[in-house]
């Protein structure tokens, strides 16, 4: 599985807040939300989001509530992966169960700017930066966890093997 796209950058502690403004949690509709993904950190996000791109941020990414509608919203936004050199931990569980793939790799955080482009091989963890032509090692992905993401989240998974 591979992932590719332009990078959108963020800091540290990026909260489920501004990931999704709780004004907007009265929706679970994921197209819905996805109108407002980052809104409150970047107002032109969404706007400018294409399929495939990639969110880069630093520590604690997905910290605050523990709500499923910032993950789903983010992968409703067309992005198709978030690198951070840590995630809160309920976010990555989240994340993971609604079929969003995530990778921590600190040196990938501090190495990638807003507007590279970036590809990502989940089966072995490598993040290339092709516009700088650095690369960076990520943590791959474990079968099972691969499987529900394919699987676009853990019910469709448990779903397919029925």
């Amino acid at each position: 599985m591979k992932a590719s796209g332009r990078v959108f950058k963020y800091g540290d502690n990026v909260d489920t807040d501004v990931i999704i403004p709780a004004r907007y949690l009265n929706s679970s509709d994921p197209a819905e939300l996805a109108t407002h993904c980052m809104e409150d950190i970047d107002k032109d996000f969404i706007h400018k989001v294409k399929k495939g791109d990639i969110i880069v941020a630093e520590k604690n990414f997905g910290c605050g509530s523990s709500r499923e509608h910032a993950p789903i919203a983010i992968k409703a936004a067309g992005v198709s992966c978030v690198i951070a050199e840590t995630f809160a931990r309920i976010f990555y569980r989240n994340a993971i169960n609604i079929g969003l793939p995530i990778i921590e790799c600190a040196e990938a955080s501090k190495g990638i700017e807003a507007g590279d482009e970036v590809e990502i091989d989940f089966d072995s963890g490598m993040i290339y930066n092709r516009t700088k032509g650095t690369q960076f090692k990520g943590q791959a992905f474990p079968d099972f966890m691969q499987r529900i993401i394919k699987a676009e989240g853990l019910i469709n998974y448990i779903n397919q093997a029925e």
